[in-house]
């Protein structure tokens, strides 16, 4: 595997950008690790951040470089900021450098990464796997499946987590309008063709804080009839959970 440490200009953030990419690589005398490329078109997992943290933070916290060489996928790490990937009220437009820019830079530098839906993946922790069910709901057409972990899904509950003044309407506006808008995952659940919906993985600690968040997107899937395969088991916030989770996500979205 190669990891490069991807830093460049961003016209819709209007200033330097950063992300950590994983591309796969042929390998004859590496030891330890798969090392091998079997297609020429790269199925790629966009995998997002939490609140506390940056584009480094999955490649530190985990041995994701050595999970998605089994797989032999790209992984591409964008830095986030604290933006809950929004097109921020007063601030940058988050969403759409994820969605748009992002993934069309990426594949205007590395030729082999596949604009297909069926080759592409999203997931996150927390803030996103906020983010991630976000753009995958939005975006069924372009994502073949999405996973959260430990999402953090309800944006006026969990409004109480950070305090600063004016953050969160910097980021969202009016809260008392969030419900029923695009920023709402549950609303966009609601208005997913279950036909259409890409494949959906939900997980969270009976122990996390933000259980019934995601219980509640449970339910309301199952009520909408769209396919999602849900795990909790004991565990809180925190890495030793989401290291097992990302090794579960990559065999629900690439083991054959």
């Amino acid at each position: 595997m190669a990891r490069i440490e991807l830093d460049f200009h961003s016209d819709v953030l209007g200033h330097a950008a950063s992300a950590v990419v994983i591309l796969p690589q042929t390998a004859t005398t590496q030891i330890g690790m798969a090392a091998n490329r079997e297609e020429k078109r790269l199925k790629t997992l966009w995998l997002l951040h939490g609140l506390s943290d940056d584009h480094t933070i999955w490649s530190r916290r985990t041995s994701v470089e050595r999970y998605a060489a089994n797989y032999g996928i790209a992984v591409v790490m964008p830095n986030g900021g604290r933006s809950w990937y929004t097109d921020m009220v007063h601030g940058e437009a988050y969403y759409t450098f994820m969605t748009e820019e992002l993934p069309a830079v990426c594949r205007s530098f590395f030729l082999g990464m596949s604009d297909r839906r069926e080759d592409n993946f999203i997931a996150g922790l927390s803030m996103g796997g906020y983010g991630a069910l976000k753009i995958a709901l939005r975006n069924p057409d372009r994502y073949a499946a999405v996973a959260s972990f430990s999402g953090a899904l309800d944006i006026a509950a969990n409004s109480r987590i950070v305090t600063q003044p004016h953050y969160w309407s910097d980021i969202f506006g009016d809260l008392d309008k969030i419900n029923g808008s695009d920023n709402d995952v549950y609303a966009l659940a609601e208005k997913t063709d279950p036909a259409a919906a890409p494949n959906i993985y939900l997980s969270c600690g009976t122990e996390d804080w933000l259980i019934d968040d995601n219980r509640r997107m449970r339910d309301l899937l199952a009520a909408r009839g769209i396919a999602c395969t849900y795990s909790e088991r004991p565990g809180i916030h925190n890495w030793e959970f989401w290291d097992v989770e990302i090794q579960e996500a990559l065999r629900f979205f690439f083991a054959k």
